[in-house]
């Protein structure tokens, strides 16, 4: 199914009004940078882009989505509509004088043409300098749309040739709305919205039965952690270190369990949109009953500290262990 504008106004309302305002007015600049964090919908704002501009039954600034062109643009077979990738690990001078090459004739079909040039911070020196030589003498009826996650690394003279647009993270409620259309079960939608605002690693991590086991253990723990019993050590011993075994896992792991004390923070200050644990809000309300906010912010950082120390050369399972005696006790780590 195609994307449709209203989809990517939810994402990026700021840009999409820009351009929808461009089409309108027929004041389309020549060149475009789209910047902003992998996962954010700058290649799909592209596409609809183009066909916006190919579509043969336009509405306004909205392509049709059905007529030749649009199709065309979806299956990535429209003769005047190039989208250019890395070679390996860059973009090679050969792949830009190849497209100036095909855009020195007339469009097969009409007279425009447009290009998009994934990652072109990946460009090679000579490959930027030879896509500025095109940018400076753009052919008439010629668009251009650079992609880019590192608008730092682009050459100064492209960046001003371009309408730089910035593609903003997504806010976690709109993020979590897009996964529970992918049939993903709003708990996990809600939670997986939290830990990335990247819609693919988000997608990708919802669908992953590492994460729902994850989130388990998680819940688990803290319930240990009321107990005045060993139970919380044995959880770390038992589930938590054989199934967070990468320090990147661990980290996220630690982060589920913060989530936790933020919901219990939401909740005692009465705001309970904000939770995130939804499914468990008895739980999480009856918790922070029995829990000081002063306690609350200390386990919190206690927690803040224990990531910050992940990134040490310390044994995952000795910080664990002093991770529970710290939050049982509300102590800091020494």
């Amino acid at each position: 199914m195609a994307v449709v504008w209203e989809q990517l106004e939810q994402y990026q309302p700021t840009v999409m009004k820009m351009l929808a305002k461009s089409i309108e007015k027929g004041r389309v600049a020549h060149a475009y940078l789209f910047e902003g964090q992998r996962g954010t919908g700058k290649k799909e704002v592209s596409l609809l882009f183009a066909k916006s501009l190919f579509c043969l039954n336009r509405k306004g600034y909205q392509p049709c989505h059905e007529c030749r062109n649009c199709r065309r643009i979806d299956s990535g077979n429209h003769p005047d509509v190039h989208v250019i990738e890395p070679d390996g690990q860059s973009i090679k001078k050969g792949q830009i004088e190849a497209l100036q090459e095909e855009f020195s004739k007339t469009g097969v079909e009409s007279n425009q043409k447009l290009y998009i040039v994934e990652h072109a911070d990946k460009m090679t020196t000579n490959a930027a300098n030879s896509l500025l030589k095109f940018l400076e003498e753009p052919h008439p009826g010629t668009t251009a749309i650079l992609l880019t996650e590192q608008y730092h690394r682009m050459l100064s003279t492209i960046i001003s040739r371009c309408q730089v647009l910035s593609f903003q993270p997504l806010p976690p409620t709109v993020l979590a709305t897009y996964l529970q259309e992918q049939q993903i079960p709003p708990h996990l939608a809600l939670l997986a919205a939290h830990v990335t605002n990247n819609r693919e690693e988000a997608l990708e991590l919802s669908r992953d039965d590492w994460f729902a086991q994850a989130r388990k253990i998680v819940l688990q723990l803290y319930e240990a952690l009321n107990k005045s019993d060993l139970r919380a050590l044995f959880i770390i011993q038992q589930q938590w270190i054989p199934h967070f075994q990468e320090k990147q896992q661990a980290d996220l792991g630690l982060d589920l369990l913060l989530y936790i004390y933020k919901d219990m923070m939401y909740i005692q200050l009465g705001e309970l949109e904000k939770v995130i644990y939804r499914d468990r809000m008895n739980d999480l309300q009856q918790w922070a009953m029995a829990c000081s906010q002063k306690r609350i912010i200390e386990n919190m950082s206690i927690i803040l500290q224990a990531k910050a120390r992940l990134n040490t050369n310390m044994n995952v399972h000795l910080l664990m262990e002093q991770l529970i005696l710290n939050l049982k006790e509300g102590r800091a780590f020494v």
